[in-house]
């Protein structure tokens, strides 16, 4: 937008407030904020953000807006952030004449900064109405003054914040296009950045009474600049904000100086402080203290040291961690400032986050057990046979036995060879059922190196009296100087046993052409191990894509599970598995597996 059509949208916001368009309610959709799944949780960044922020405030507070609404854009990946504040009228003792304006835009939407809205009509003012974050869509459907405003708004989350327990403005971030949705973390984010909002705008506040003060008072205006020019005044500006813990340090291992923020984080007090009984080497634990030899050293040469996670010894002996970083006051000196975060949240909030991972797996192990469950059952038929057969041959031989026992024909040659196939037949059977109880039994995986040629040969054979039934044959192409995999026998014969059924159950209803099932083993392109599984059934049609979504099934019975959790397994081996279509008719489901020795790409 030109800054000719800028004024021309600030006028009118002004002169008029135009009616109503749609509903609040619907344009609404903050709910929606804790349903949507977030996005990964990056303390790191968030950290360096909060410092970059605190160093702003202290260095440069004229510019601590803008610097704000770029750490919103930066950090919620959004494509316009700002802020508006509420005009300070003391003409008007109610909301009629208020209106908020926006001192600070950073992206697409920053040719506006210096605009704004009426506080008793518009999102803002909803907001503090309301008293909590609000995430609209579409907003200019409720508030058609800004139509004009372009890009328009796909979503914006706006997030309100206090001094003193009075409204004085938002915070908001805005997305343009479905690029990306707000989420959960988003909202814990803005609320994280109101509360510093808050902090900056009181700082900006105080820092402006100030220079009404100076400008009464001639010699007050000469002393304030005197301090304000030097680096001691920036320092006590932030130290006196307790937006984070403030230690002053030297060399010896004695801690000069701190705010209550630092205090209160080591559960010390100031009496503490004074006495000298808080030294920051007594404060570390021994594990950490190669840490802070480093960052010694780093001081020593640079003057400067990084952000660095450690733990602080508190009073009563637990630990705290936190986040510090650190300057020295000048080159060469002994002397310096360290910033310091508190991460007991966030170690809570990982901590929770490996317990809910935890449980994810769990549950999906347990899935794939019942996944197996059934699949058996649908076998009983094929298992049935596969053991009836060596029990047969077995009664059989030894009923030849007892009628050459009968005769008197005792033939030491005969008798051998009917005893040896007695043998070799309880030894088959045995086999078979050692097979399906190591299959279906519940116990962790167990990875080892494997011939995947053998779990292919393993799998037909559990499968082969159901494919004979229904009339399917077989056509193995299978490399034979393939490299070892290294994986779970049980759960790789899950994903092959699923999808050579599937493969069956797609070609039921066939008439026109043969039902062939089609199994390839080879490298592919990669140096990967690919597996194929062909059918020549009616295909993948329109609903390809959601194959592999949880519950989604084709067939009349189906749980919907199968493929989720074939997926699954393979891509816990390092893996991938996908279905294209097979020419001519039919389907083809992949996977590849990386040979032994590689890691998983």
């Amino acid at each position: 937008m030109s800054p000719v059509s800028t004024s021309r949208v600030n006028t009118a916001l002004e002169d008029s407030i135009p009616e109503a368009g749609a509903s609040l309610e619907s344009i609404l959709c903050t709910e929606e904020l804790q349903r949507r799944p977030s996005h990964p949780l990056d303390y790191e960044k968030e950290n360096r953000a909060l410092v970059k922020l605190v160093s702003a405030l202290a260095d440069s507070p004229s510019t601590i807006f803008q610097t704000l609404a770029e750490t919103i854009r930066d950090i919620t990946e959004c494509d316009s952030a700002g802020l508006s504040l509420l005009t300070k009228d003391g003409k008007t003792p109610d909301v009629r004449g208020q209106r908020f304006y926006w001192p600070a835009i950073c992206g697409m939407w920053n040719p506006h900064v210096g605009g704004g809205t009426p506080r008793n009509f518009g999102p803002c003012g909803d907001v503090l109405d309301l008293n909590r974050t609000l995430l609209f869509k579409h907003f200019e459907r409720r508030y058609p003054y800004l139509m004009p405003v372009i890009p328009a708004a796909e979503e914006c989350l706006l997030v309100p914040f206090y001094v003193g327990g009075k409204a004085v403005g938002t915070i908001w971030a805005i997305m343009h296009s479905d690029r990306r949705k707000f989420d959960a973390e988003d909202d814990r984010l803005m609320a994280s950045l109101g509360k510093f909002a808050s902090s900056a705008y009181q700082a900006l506040v105080h820092i402006e009474d100030l220079k009404i003060q100076v400008a009464e008072r001639e010699k007050a205006e000469a002393e304030v600049r005197e301090l304000a020019s030097g680096l001691e005044a920036k320092i006590r500006r932030l130290v006196e904000a307790n937006v984070v813990g403030i230690v002053m340090w030297n060399f010896e291992g004695a801690i000069t100086g701190a705010n209550e923020a630092f205090l209160r984080m080591v559960q010390y007090d100031r009496e503490d402080l004074d006495s000298g009984r808080v030294r920051w080497t007594d404060l570390t634990p021994a594990e950490w203290r190669g840490h802070d030899e480093r960052a010694v050293a780093g001081l020593k040469a640079t003057g400067i040291v990084q952000p660095f996670e450690k733990e602080y010894f508190r009073k009563d002996g637990s630990r705290v961690p936190v986040l510090l970083g650190g300057a020295l006051f000048e080159g060469g000196g002994n002397d310096g400032v360290a910033f310091v975060l508190d991460l007991t949240e966030q170690k809570r909030v990982q901590e929770e986050l490996q317990q809910a991972l935890q449980s994810l797996y769990t549950t999906q192990v347990e899935l794939a057990r019942v996944s197996r469950l059934t699949t058996m059952g649908e076998l009983v038929a094929s298992i049935a046979h596969e053991v009836n057969q060596p029990l047969t041959a077995v009664t059989n031989n030894a009923s030849a036995c007892l009628r050459l026992l009968a005769n008197r024909n005792l033939d030491p040659e005969v008798l051998r060879r009917a005893l040896e196939e007695i043998v070799a037949d309880g030894t088959r059977a045995s086999a078979v059922i050692a097979g399906i109880r190591g299959f279906i039994k519940k116990a962790p995986a167990e990875k080892t190196e494997l011939d995947i040629n053998e779990v292919i040969q393993e799998v037909l054979a559990l499968a082969g009296h159901d494919l004979r039934k229904n009339g399917v044959s077989i056509e193995c192409q299978l490399t034979r100087t393939l490299p070892l995999v290294r994986g779970d026998r049980v759960q790789l014969q899950q994903v092959l046993l699923n999808l050579i059924m599937n493969g069956m159950e797609a070609m039921t209803g066939v008439t026109v052409q043969p039902r062939a099932l089609s199994l390839e083993s080879r490298i592919d392109e990669s140096g990967n191990v690919l597996v194929a599984v062909r059918d020549s059934g009616a295909g993948l049609g329109l609903e390809a894509d959601r194959l592999f979504t949880p519950f989604f099934t084709t067939k009349a019975n189906g749980m919907g599970m199968g493929l989720p959790i074939s997926r699954s397994l393979i891509e816990s081996h390092g893996g991938r598995l996908w279905a294209t279509a097979n020419s001519p008719h039919g389907a083809v489901f992949s996977f590849t597996l990386p040979a032994a020795g590689e890691s998983p790409s």
